[in-house]
């Protein structure tokens, strides 16, 4: 019987995830056929992309993309019909892959379901919905592994990639990163990091923009990067970053990682970078700003304090976050200068980082997915 596996991903964090994951899975299965949703991290690492990932997001996002989601869908469903694969590895994206879910459960085809729904946050009655369409989730957070134990959902606190991602480049010198780039590695970095989807980039880019104006002028032998993702359409953003260009700022699609990595400070979208800059120890704030209908509706229904994963980790704030009309560029500046001039501060947000750091040493996410799925599959 020839081996097949389906893997879905629908943004920039989960295709990371993918590709790290189909990865580890060639290694142990050379010979197995990998198909699905995702992106050129994927397809360098073997899968069969039948679909670009869409990277919609929020209520009036995802409106935008509906038509293409419903194609994707209809797309995706075609090929594991017609491959029949042993398992699948749903990634995240929940509002899609629970509909992936429910047609694989027709096929009889078992589900892997990698990164949790953020159930501790809202829309808690979702578990119902997993117990029905899941057969085993793969958990990145410590703290989900309680509301799973107590649905008697299979389940296992796998780690998380972002710190994998960390442990394949700990070889990596920030230095010949930085010279690469034409950067003076004896000088500053700052990263600023607004995020991996057009309407992060709508929002946060603005910022970035007066914020630089502030910056430059108080720490002139500053140098500045602002990464993008590698599945970004930055054409609607020509502007911008001729702006940011213009107080000299380098825009390139690179790895944030390898970003966060050479800087001395940042200024991150709310998201899964937060965390990777949690585990590198970089010092940094947090912005976020989405349309006003989404920010309202998730107001309305979202039960945890913090926006970034590195705060509710730490169960209370290590970073600020300035979120929505408080995303103001003298308020950013404001915690840079306080970050960059007073060390008791930074060394206090620094050791929150080690004790967040701590709790996913020794866990190697993809590899320990990769076993459980091939397990699934009967790959023995």
């Amino acid at each position: 019987m020839s081996k097949s596996l389906l893997i879905v991903a629908g943004e920039s964090s989960g295709e990371l995830y993918g590709s790290l994951l189909a990865a580890e899975i060639k290694k142990a299965h050379p010979d197995v056929r990998l198909f699905g949703a995702g992106g050129e991290r994927m397809r360098e690492q073997g899968v069969e992309i039948v679909r670009e990932i869409s990277g919609a997001f929020g209520l009036t996002e995802l409106l935008a993309h509906l038509k293409d989601l419903k194609q994707t869908f209809r797309e995706l469903i075609g090929k594991t019909a017609e491959m029949r694969p042993q398992a699948a590895v749903l990634i995240d994206f929940p509002d899609f892959n629970f509909k992936v879910a429910g047609e694989l459960k027709k096929m009889g085809i078992p589900v892997l379901y990698y990164v949790s729904p953020q159930l501790w946050a809202w829309r808690a009655g979702r578990i119902k919905k997993i117990k029905r369409l899941v057969d085993f989730m793969a958990l990145i957070l410590p703290f989900e592994e309680e509301i799973y134990r107590g649905a008697g959902i299979p389940h296992e606190f796998v780690g998380h990639p972002a710190f994998d991602e960390i442990s394949l480049m700990q070889d990596e010198l920030p230095d010949i990163f930085l010279s690469g780039l034409g950067f003076d590695s004896k000088r500053p970095l700052l990263a600023m990091l607004p995020g991996s989807r057009p309407s992060e980039l709508k929002k946060h880019l603005p910022v970035f923009i007066e914020l630089l104006g502030l910056f430059k002028r108080e720490f002139p032998a500053w140098q500045f990067f602002v990464p993008l993702a590698p599945n970004l359409k930055t054409e609607q953003f020509k502007e911008d970053f001729k702006a940011l260009r213009e107080m000299g700022a380098v825009i390139k699609k690179e790895s944030a990682l390898k970003v966060l990595l050479a800087s001395d400070a940042a200024v991150i979208a709310s998201g899964t970078a937060t965390l990777q800059g949690a585990l590198l120890e970089k010092p940094f704030t947090v912005i976020y700003k989405v349309s006003p209908v989404t920010f309202y509706i998730a107001k309305a229904l979202v039960k945890v304090k913090y926006a970034s994963l590195v705060n509710i980790l730490s169960g209370g704030q290590c970073v600020k976050e300035y979120l929505q009309k408080d995303a103001k560029p003298d308020k950013i500046m404001a915690e840079l200068r306080e970050i960059i001039k007073n060390p008791d501060y930074r060394k206090d947000m620094l050791s929150r980082f080690k004790e967040i750091r701590a709790v996913f040493e020794g866990k190697s996410a993809s590899k320990r997915v990769s076993e459980i799925v091939c397990r699934i599959a009967g790959w023995g």
